[in-house]
C-alpha cells in the first residue's frame, strides 16, 4: 500500500489526492474547518454522514483513492474530535472520537472519545486510527499493536515548541509497538499557534520512511505486510512481553 501524507490546507486537498499516486492519503487534525476556532467547532460540527463526509466520498471515488481526514462530529448535544476513514469505493469504513483531550483547546469545546481502538481493513491492511495527543500514551498505541493494528493513522495539530513529538516520539511508538505509522500535522497558524509541520511515515524498525519539512508538503511511503514480518521477526518486543508483571501498574489486566 502507498499511504501518503497531505500536510497542507483543505483547500489543497482534492488537487492532492489527485496527485499523490496513493492508496491512501491522510489529512490533519480538524482539516475541514481549523482547529483552534473556539466555539465555531461546535458551529461547525457534523454527523459522521454529514455533508462534508458526502464529499470526501465523492472525491475518494473520483480519484480512487482512499482517505483519513480529521473534523468535528456532532453526535446530539456533544461534539467529539474525531477523524474518518473512507475507502477508494468512497464508503465509509471507521470514525474515531479523540480519547486523550489536550488542555483546554481540547476539553473547553469536545466530549472525549470512549473507544480506545478502532480499526477498519483496506486493501488488506489493518489500519488503526489515532488523534494527535492520543499517540503520546504507549499504552493506546500498544493497544493497537495488540489489537492487529498494522497501519497506525494519526491526524494531528502538532504546535511549536513540541517538534519532539514528531521527530523523536513518534518513531519511538512505532518502533516499541512494531507496527507502521503515519503522522500527518499541519503547517499553517492559528491566533497564537504554530503549527509546526514535519509529518512523517514510520516503519515498525524506527525508519523514518518520509519526512516533510514546515511548509505545505505531499509526502508518501510504502507500507508493506512483509516489512512488517520482518521488522517483528527481528524485533521481539511484542512476543517479549510479560504482562503478569504489568497488571499492578495499569490496573487493567493484560493490555500494557
Amino acid at each position: 500500500m502507498k499511504v501518503a501524507v497531505h500536510q497542507g490546507p483543505y483547500a489543497e486537498l482534492p488537487d492532492a489526492v489527485a496527485a499523490s499516486g496513493a492508496d491512501l492519503v491522510i489529512a490533519a487534525e480538524m482539516i475541514t474547518t481549523g482547529y483552534h476556532i473556539g466555539a465555531r467547532s461546535q458551529e461547525l460540527a457534523e454527523p459522521a454522514d454529514g455533508p462534508t463526509a458526502a464529499r470526501m466520498s465523492a472525491l475518494a471515488r473520483e480519484t480512487g483513492v482512499a482517505l483519513a481526514y480529521g473534523y468535528p462530529e456532532s453526535d446530539g448535544a456533544r461534539v467529539h474530535n474525531s477523524v474518518q476513514l473512507i475507502d477508494a469505493a468512497g464508503r465509509r469504513l471507521a470514525n474515531y472520537r479523540k480519547t486523550h483531550l489536550f488542555g483546554d483547546l481540547d476539553r473547553s469545546w469536545f466530549a472525549p472519545g470512549t473507544e480506545a481502538v478502532v480499526q477498519a481493513d483496506l486493501g488488506g491492511v489493518r489500519v488503526g486510527l489515532l488523534i494527535c495527543y492520543d499517540v503520546e500514551f504507549p499504552e493506546l498505541v500498544r493497544a493497537h499493536a495488540l489489537a492487529g493494528t498494522e497501519l497506525l493513522v494519526v491526524p494531528t495539530a502538532l504546535m511549536s515548541p513540541y517538534e519532539l513529538v514528531a521527530d523523536t516520539l513518534v518513531p519511538a511508538r512505532a518502533y516499541e509497538s512494531q507496527l507502521f505509522v503515519a503522522y500527518a500535522n499541519r503547517c499553517d497558524t492559528e491566533q497564537e499557534l504554530t503549527y509546526c509541520g514535519r509529518s512523517c511515515v514510520v516503519a515498525p524498525t524506527g525508519e523514518v520512511l518520509a519526512r516533510a519539512g514546515g511548509g505545505v508538503e505531499l509526502i508518501s511511503a510504502e507500507v508493506t505486510r512483509d516489512a512488517l514480518l520482518a521488522s517483528r521477526e527481528e524485533n521481539t518486543h511484542l512476543a517479549d512481553r510479560r504482562p503478569e508483571l504489568y497488571r499492578a501498574l495499569t490496573g487493567q489486566g493484560s493490555t500494557a
